[in-house]
């Protein structure tokens, strides 16, 4: 799949139907295959962790999760896409086909072991082909306790991750390779489809004014984030435009 450098980060020229067709083609396939969506936040945590970076480089498809990344695509390089790859839509997507097909998933992550839980239960109402094959959150933060050997035992086509970004990238890249399926980070995804945190309205992701939603709704964990990375993102856009 075609792709180009946003600000380092080699992104796939891609929608929806793109890169599901280019997921399922390696869960058919049985093979490693590691997939990140990364919006601004993805974007300049490149530029300043260098462990994230190593593993964003590592991955076999990046998607453009936020509008602000389609926008440079189709600024920079005239892809012409017309809608990012949202995480949590992509996610859908998946499950839309997976229940199609009887496909096996695994859950890892999760703010709380209720959103796991309902998440879960989520799934298995609105997808009932598809085999939930096993569920799995760490009790301590940085602490990583879920064995590889039980997560191949328990047989994913798809392994859905979400430890939020940057920590789910690291964790895929880490153990990716040594697992025989698909793995995808889809940070806020798990939240949003167990109900525990509300889904910004249409109109303002198609704006990309996303985070101000998520900011007026947790602003004291967001607000620090939101100010530096998108003022970063905007001096990098800037920065390329005038020196393309």
């Amino acid at each position: 799949m075609k792709s180009v450098d946003i600000f380092g980060i080699n992104f796939a020229i891609t929608d929806y139907k793109g890169a599901v067709n280019e997921i399922l083609d390696n869960v058919r396939s049985k093979s490693p295959f590691k997939v990140f969506a990364l919006p601004v936040h993805g974007v300049i945590e490149y530029q300043n962790d260098e462990e994230f970076r190593r593993a964003v480089d590592a991955a076999d498809m990046v998607v453009p999760d936020g509008q602000p990344v389609r926008w440079a695509m189709n600024c920079f390089y005239d892809t012409g896409l017309k809608d990012r790859v949202y995480g949590p839509f992509l996610m859908q997507s998946l499950l839309e086909e997976a229940n199609q097909a009887g496909m096996s998933v695994f859950l890892y992550g999760g703010k709380t072991k209720k959103v796991l839980s309902d998440l879960s239960l989520s799934i298995q109402k609105d997808y009932s082909k598809v085999n939930v094959c096993g569920v799995y959150r760490e009790d301590s933060i940085g602490i990583e306790t879920l064995s590889i050997e039980f997560l191949n035992e328990c047989e994913p086509d798809i392994v859905f991750v979400g430890l939020g970004c940057p920590n789910q990238e690291k964790w895929i890249a880490k153990n990716g390779d040594a697992l025989n399926a698909v793995t995808i980070g889809v940070g806020a995804a798990f939240n949003f489809y167990a109900g525990e945190v509300a889904m910004a309205p249409r109109w303002m992701q198609d704006l990309g004014l996303e985070w101000l939603y998520r900011l007026r709704m947790e602003p004291r964990r967001l607000w620090k984030r939101y100010l530096y990375t998108n003022s970063y993102f905007v001096f990098l856009f800037i920065q390329k435009l005038l020196f393309k």
